[in-house]
């Protein structure tokens, strides 16, 4: 244990500083989440009104907690191009010749990605008050609990894509095939009820409608705001976070 938290503790520290370094990168990701935010939310108006939505609940609210995911999403992504980076460099090379297990590697790479989605998260979560959410803390802590564990997912299946790639072009491409879809089916823009059928049987298989079931649950302290029951919402949550990082583990012991 010791020797696994010292191996997967210094590469989750050197994507701290790495980050902490290159702050256009935190700017960027937050500021593209918030100009998304802002022009779809003040586009949408008045007009936004589907079924499912909560009495008197605006786009600019319903949009909110999505654009902290989008957040997240972006942050994994960013976050996982350090690891074609650091096979271009020779790091990661040197990396998996030393004397420490793979799942040590993978805890310490999607770990870091993790830690800074969850503070981009955090700093937009101060917000919620302006939007109409009101912050306790139990309902903070819950949701920033369950904004860890979308994080920690996003990131591990960031890894599990970027494990094999060569270019950083091609990876993007396949993010954009695969990661993207997944946010855009977890309810972030649209509620599930009042979709159409196929897209309703997509968001119900797709993992992150959970996830996100589990953050704005958590930010309403309870409230039936959300499709799916609180219980159900974090024992997927739970289950795919923990798949993610199976998966990452598989794919690095090859």
């Amino acid at each position: 244990m010791r020797e696994f938290a010292l191996s997967a503790g210094t590469l989750w520290w050197r994507e701290c500083v790495r980050f902490h370094r290159d702050r256009v990168r935190a700017l960027s990701s937050i500021a593209t989440a918030v100009l998304f935010w802002v022009l779809i939310g003040f586009g949408l108006g008045r007009s936004f009104t589907p079924q499912g939505m909560r009495l008197g609940m605006g786009s600019i609210e319903y949009l909110y907690p999505g654009t902290i995911l989008f957040v997240v999403l972006l942050t994994a992504v960013l976050g996982t191009f350090s690891l074609i980076e650091d096979r271009r460099e020779g790091f990661l090379q040197g990396v998996l010749v030393a004397p420490v297990p793979r799942s040590a590697i993978v805890m310490g790479k999607v770990m870091g990605g993790t830690s800074i989605a969850v503070l981009q998260g955090a700093a937009l979560l101060l917000v919620a008050p302006l939007v109409g959410i009101p912050l306790h803390a139990a309902g903070t802590a819950l949701a920033m609990l369950a904004l860890f564990l979308v994080a920690f997912a996003f990131n591990a299946l960031g890894f599990v894509l970027a494990w094999r790639m060569e270019s950083i072009h091609g990876f993007h491409g396949v993010v954009n095939l695969l990661l993207m879809p997944m946010w855009f089916l977890s309810g972030a823009l649209f509620p599930l009820e009042g979709a159409a059928r196929g897209l309703e049987v997509l968001m119900r298989v797709d993992p992150v409608t959970y996830g996100l079931a589990a953050f704005r649950g958590s930010l309403y302290a309870g409230a039936m705001v959300t499709p799916v029951t609180l219980p159900v919402a974090w024992s997927v949550t739970v289950l795919f976070a923990a798949a993610a990082y199976g998966l990452a583990v598989i794919v690095a012991r090859r």
